[in-house]
This record gives C-alpha cells, structure tokens and sequence, in this order.
C-alpha cells in the first residue's frame, strides 16, 4: 500500500492537532524530508520535541528544518544513508552529543521497487529489505543504548498493512513491512523492563504522490475499498506516531496501531 509519501512541496510550520507534552523531548525521525516524515517531525516539533531530522538529501532537510524553526519549533537536520551501518551509529551518536538525549525514535524511512515476483531482480529485493527492515533494525539497535542509560524510550516504526495483509507485486515491500512488525514484537519484549516501548503504526492508502500517481480511475477503485470512502491524510498518521510517542502511551507496547480506515477490517 502506498504509505511513504513522497513530494518537494516546501515544509509548513508545525502544527497541533493533538497535543501532547514533549518539552524537553529529542526525537530523531528517519525519512523526514518528505511526505509522512515530515508530517510526523512536524507534529513532534509542535508539541515540544527537539526533532533531530534524518535522511539522505541535505537540502530537503535544511527546508523541513527552516519551517519548523519558522513556525517556533526546534529541529536540526543530521544528513545519513540508511543503508549504512556506520552512517547510522555516527548519526545517534551526533544526535545525543549535540542535543543532549534521545527519547523518541520513528523509523519512517522506506523505499519500493514494485514490481510481480517473476520480474524482480536481486537488486531490487535486497534495496527494498536493506532500507525498509534492516535499517529500522540499526538505527534501534544504535538509539537502545542512550535509551536504556536514561531509562525511558519510545520507539515507532511505520510499517504498513501491506506487511499485514500482502499486496500483488510488493513481494519486498511486504515482506520488509511484515519482518518489521515481528522485529518492532520482539524488540519490545527486550526492551520494556528499561522503560522502553516499541510500536508499529500500519498506515492503509494516504495521499501522497505516490498514490496520486496512480491516476483518478484507480484511486476511484481504491476508495471504493475502503470503507471510509476516502484516502487517509499524512496528518492522520503523524496523529497516532505521536500518541505512541508521548508519555501517556507507557503501557502499550510490542502492537501494531493499523491507520487504514477499515480497509483490512
């Protein structure tokens, strides 16, 4: 399903939608120069978060960086490959040394590669798991430890219900999505006796221009789907990434949140 939104549309300032208290809160979001990432620093930013920004392109980080600090919030932009081990370790370690802590993790980051089984290359099966599991599992592995040092954490990651339920030619897609969700289980059981929780957050159809992409004919079939009789709104994802994040959320742990307007039922 399509659920990493992509775009160059220009940051807005941060706006709440819901709030919770987040002062004096450093939460790093990967893939946060476009679509749901932004979304989500966004609302991080305007309930208090310090947002330490992640992705590859440094430019598009600077401008999702520039509308947060606009619109009265704190963000600072650590440019990183996902796909890099070292990259990702020296990207937790510079988080905490220049922001102090880390609290909140969201791994949002993700790529596909679209395409029936019988025509996927190699390379696009081990892009896709590099990027959409195995970097949600470094960056953890990576942010665990100030995590565990201070005693509280909270880590989301954004998985999808293609991982839940399939989808026809996201043979990767869905298999890093559904690996991520068993990973996000696993990881809270060994991390809640620190204070730790761990969450997934399974987003249905969003509009984005991916999905705009797909033309009004197959977004008209794709509403008919849905029992809400619409797409969801990346605000809409970013709302229940936040709630998982925010103190109030200390008790819920190692579930997957599925934001898909019925469709999976």
């Amino acid at each position: 399903m399509a659920d990493a939104g992509s775009g160059s549309k220009k940051a807005a300032a941060p706006t709440a939608r819901i709030a919770v208290d987040l002062t004096g809160q450093v939460a790093l979001v990967t893939g946060a120069s476009q679509g749901l990432g932004r979304s989500i620093a966004e609302a991080l930013a305007a309930n208090g978060a310090t947002v330490a920004l992640v992705a590859r392109s440094a430019d598009k980080l600077a401008q999702v960086a520039a509308g947060i600090v606009g619109g009265g919030g704190k963000a600072e932009a650590f440019p990183c490959d996902v796909m890099s081990p070292d990259a990702i370790q020296q990207a937790v370690d510079s988080v905490v040394e220049k922001l102090g802590r880390l609290d909140i993790l969201v791994n949002n980051a993700g790529v596909t590669r679209d395409t029936l089984l019988p025509r996927m290359s190699d390379e696009e099966w081990d892009t896709v798991l590099a990027t959409n599991l195995r970097g949600p599992f470094l960056f953890m592995r990576a942010a665990s430890r100030p995590m565990m040092q201070q005693r509280y954490g909270r880590i989301v990651n954004v998985a999808s219900v293609s991982g839940l339920i399939g989808n026809p030619g996201q043979a990767n897609y869905s298999a890093s999505k559904a690996g991520l969700v068993g990973l996000t289980k696993t990881v809270a059981k060994e991390l809640a006796g620190r204070k730790i929780t761990v969450n997934a957050v399974a987003p249905g159809f969003i509009a984005s221009d991916m999905t705009a992409a797909l033309g009004d004919v197959l977004l008209d079939e794709v509403k008919k789907r849905v029992p809400a009789k619409r797409l969801g709104e990346a605000t809409e994802i970013a709302d229940a990434v936040l709630f998982l994040a925010s103190p109030s959320a200390g008790y819920i742990t190692a579930q997957t949140l599925v934001v898909d307007g019925g469709l999976i039922g």
